[in-house]
């Protein structure tokens, strides 16, 4: 099985996920929600999480997969692992956020 590696971006999405959502309902439920979102990385590997090629108009090689609001983008590292490339709320303006936080 696949070993999951947070990128740097992601990882800053997830401390921004976290702080907004303990803001809006509370510190359990901003638990849960991160959780929630380690679940479904974890899953990506067997395919329980179900992914989808990103779309050719990103003009990146990944796959995206939903948890509630959220879609997480990701893509096989050379090694064979999972990297969780981003995390974007659904109403963010996918294609622009994703080619900026892999530096396109």
């Amino acid at each position: 099985m696949a070993a999951v590696r947070i990128q740097e971006t992601a990882s800053h999405r997830l401390d921004e996920i976290y702080h907004y959502t303990r803001e809006r309902w509370g510190e359990d439920q901003a638990r849960r929600y991160i959780e929630g979102l380690f679940e479904t990385f974890g899953r990506i590997d067997t395919h329980a999480a179900m992914s989808r090629p990103v779309p050719a108009e990103f003009g990146v090689d990944g796959f995206m997969v939903r948890y509630e609001r959220h879609v997480i983008s990701w893509r096989r590292l050379a090694n064979g692992d999972i990297g969780i490339v981003t995390i974007l709320h659904q109403r963010m303006h996918q294609i622009t956020r994703l080619r900026e936080d892999l530096g396109l």
